[in-house]
């Protein structure tokens, strides 16, 4: 699952001018949910990822969390999780646990602490959905760009949708807390669901994407370049796996 890390501007323009400056960003984080901790099970599973995306594990920041893990966090050997990650190209940044044993060794190990998950959204507030058409609603949180995004650009759409009506260019990323819409070619990364939301969806007129990913479950242009390439589709998810199928359907 795919989260994002924010810090606040500390300046004060009055102050003469010091050897840094501390100003916000907003940028992607990868979360690693732990689920559970066998060695040699964690060790073929990372192996398996990094077979199916290997440009992906090249010095990944990554937050560790504890939410849904099924034994006790505070025997999580933190020191040998943070090595092994290393090995295969994750770097261990920050934890997200409300276990005070396991937060203690992070902090011994220099690992930083993020508060826990966001509490569930009020239903009033969530992206409206007839449940009889399937059509998901416009709201004010949803953010619309009629420019083509270029390389090099990211564009994240905080508690709603992305709806994009030009292109997006190899080399940029485009990021939503829900779904994806691109009314062009869309290469680049799309990450829909950043948050966690496993029924957000990516929507686009002709599929190029390098990466794609929906509530933190991802699949490379490797495995993307299927018979829907440059073709409209939709991406959804199902049974834990992405599931591409064709925009329109074509009657029998």
């Amino acid at each position: 699952m795919t989260t994002t890390a924010k810090v606040t501007t500390l300046d004060n323009p009055n102050q003469a001018p010091t050897s840094f400056r501390l100003k916000g960003g907003l940028f992607p984080l990868t979360l690693l949910e732990l689920i559970h901790f066998d060695k040699a099970l964690l060790r073929d599973d990372l192996q398996k990822k990094v077979t199916q995306a290997p440009e992906f594990f090249q010095q990944v920041p990554v937050i560790l969390c504890t939410e849904h893990y099924e034994d006790d966090p505070a025997l999580i050997n933190l020191a040998e999780l943070r090595t092994m990650c290393i090995k295969f190209g994750l770097l261990l940044v920050a934890l997200r646990s409300s276990d005070e044993v396991l937060r203690k060794k992070a902090l011994q190990l220099g690992i930083g602490l993020i508060a826990g998950g966001r509490k569930a959204k009020n239903k009033s507030s969530e992206r409206a959905r007839d449940p009889a058409s399937g059509v998901t609603a416009v709201t004010l949180n949803d953010k619309v760009i009629t420019t083509p995004i270029r390389s090099g650009q990211q564009v994240y759409a905080s508690g709603g949708s992305l709806i994009v009506l030009a292109s997006v260019s190899a080399g940029a990323e485009i990021l939503a807390d829900g779904s994806i819409h691109v009314y062009g070619a869309m290469r680049g990364r799309a990450l829909a669901g950043v948050q966690g939301d496993t029924s957000a969806r990516i929507f686009c007129q002709s599929l190029e994407a390098e990466l794609i990913s929906i509530s933190g479950r991802f699949t490379t242009e490797e495995h993307v370049n299927s018979p829907y390439w440059k073709q409209a589709v939709q991406i959804h998810m199902i049974s834990e796996s992405l599931h591409i199928e064709p925009l329109l359907y074509q009657p029998r």
